[in-house]
């Protein structure tokens, strides 16, 4: 417990510093400033509320199926959606998906308290990650039914070493845990937590398959992409573009390539744009009128428009995999059938596991290695082909999570 408060001062005091010169975190104390009066202010009293919380955007897309499904069958009730990331938070404040979207406050025996006392939630659903003990601890002393889905685990966690007995204790405060595969729950029977555990998979595979079966044209990237064929590539981070700038010279005439940071700032989006020179073209100036002449890379410097570019794809590149924290969601390009290429990173994803193994996604070690590769798929359509039927087979076998989920949520009686 000690170590954990002293993780919380910390963490608190890296986040003042890093907003002197870094907009993230600055939106990151400016959204929690005298959260409790805002949130009063917000919150009528009578409401039933679902308190939904997410770490950022991944685990909101995540949770995108659920809260459609618990909507439909709680209409009574409001949904409070929390992130902890600006990210998260910047992209969805304005959702009309949902009656409201909060910042989480940092964790705190006060915050807890006095955050679960304005809200008032009958149910709370933690999506995939974040173990915040404070609130865990003080939802569990409520009486409040709370539950974790889409988790996955691993054994290199702290929930699973010899230390690790106060994380153990964190995850004792859910009343029902939801993984994803039956691996996370065999590591969680190994430590004695297995009567509230389901395996009900996860629920982005329902996510990507909606987005799938909705896709909405994007008349400036059809014309870009005119009868040739596009390599996809999303949430880049530097690592990856420098990757991506090796493959440029390889595409044949016929192919072109679209680019989509993870961080769209003017300042990165000024490096990508250099990093490709006169090969590249922005999406904002195509908007406004400009001809993409005879640019082979389109950069993306927007948020939210990714799920549907894939669409466009024949082949896919995620980014992430030279990062630390991983990978992003390789379901996205993988639910229109395009072969994957990722970074090295990788490991604690399931669905990237499962697919590294089937062939339909292709790890890479370093940039150089990923010329060979793209090469390789852009010039054998065959294999193209063979990759696209095993993701669509992989795909339509992993539907369903959301709804054993909601199973779950109706038979327990929660609210």
């Amino acid at each position: 417990m000690l170590l954990y408060r002293l993780f919380l001062l910390i963490y608190r005091f890296g986040i003042g510093l890093s907003a002197v010169g870094n907009d993230k975190a600055k939106k990151w104390i400016e959204g929690r400033k005298d959260w409790r009066r805002k949130y009063a202010d917000l919150l009528p009293a009578g409401q039933k509320r679902i308190w939904i919380h997410c770490a950022s955007l991944g685990e909101y897309e995540q949770a995108k199926p659920l809260i459609a499904l618990l909507k439909a069958q709680y209409s009574d009730y409001n949904v409070v959606l929390t992130f902890f990331s600006p990210s998260g938070f910047e992209a969805y404040r304005k959702s009309d998906f949902v009656d409201y979207v909060f910042y989480l406050p940092l964790d705190s025996k006060s915050a807890a308290r006095d955050f679960i006392g304005i809200v008032r939630p009958s149910l709370v659903l933690f999506v995939k990650y974040e173990f915040w003990y404070y609130y865990l601890s003080t939802l569990k002393s409520s009486g409040v039914p709370v539950l974790l889905v889409a988790a996955a685990f691993r054994g290199s966690q702290p929930f699973f070493k010899w230390y690790g007995g106060f994380f153990r204790n964190v995850l004792n405060c859910f009343t029902h845990i939801h993984v994803q595969d039956e691996a996370s729950a065999e590591l969680l029977r190994q430590v004695g937590i297995s009567d509230n555990v389901s395996v009900t998979g996860d629920t982005r595979y329902d996510r990507v398959g909606t987005i799938a079966e909705t896709v909405h044209p994007i008349p400036i990237v059809d014309k870009f992409k005119g009868d040739g064929n596009i390599l996809i590539a999303g949430s880049t981070w530097p690592d990856d573009e420098n990757a991506l700038q090796h493959c440029v010279s390889l595409l044949p005439d016929n192919w072109k390539m679209i680019i989509a940071p993870h961080e769209v700032d003017a300042g990165h989006v000024r490096q990508v744009l250099d990093l490709f020179g006169g090969d590249a073209v922005l999406f904002s100036e195509l908007e406004k009128g400009s001809e993409s002449g005879n640019a082979k890379v389109l950069i993306i410097d927007n948020i939210g428009m990714l799920s549907r570019l894939y669409a466009y794809g024949t082949i896919a590149y995620v980014g992430g995999g030279f990062q630390k924290g991983g990978i992003h969601n390789v379901l996205e390009p993988a639910v229109f059938g395009l072969p994957v290429v990722i970074g090295p990173v990788y490991e604690k994803f399931v669905e990237a596991v499962r697919l590294v193994s089937l062939g339909a996604v292709i790890p890479i070690g370093d940039a150089a290695q990923a010329v060979p590769v793209v090469s390789g798929l852009i010039s054998n359509e065959q294999l193209r082909l063979d990759i696209k039927k095993t993701l669509t087979a992989f795909m339509r076998e992993n539907l369903g999570a959301s709804k054993r989920v909601i199973s779950q949520i109706l038979m327990s009686h929660y609210i």
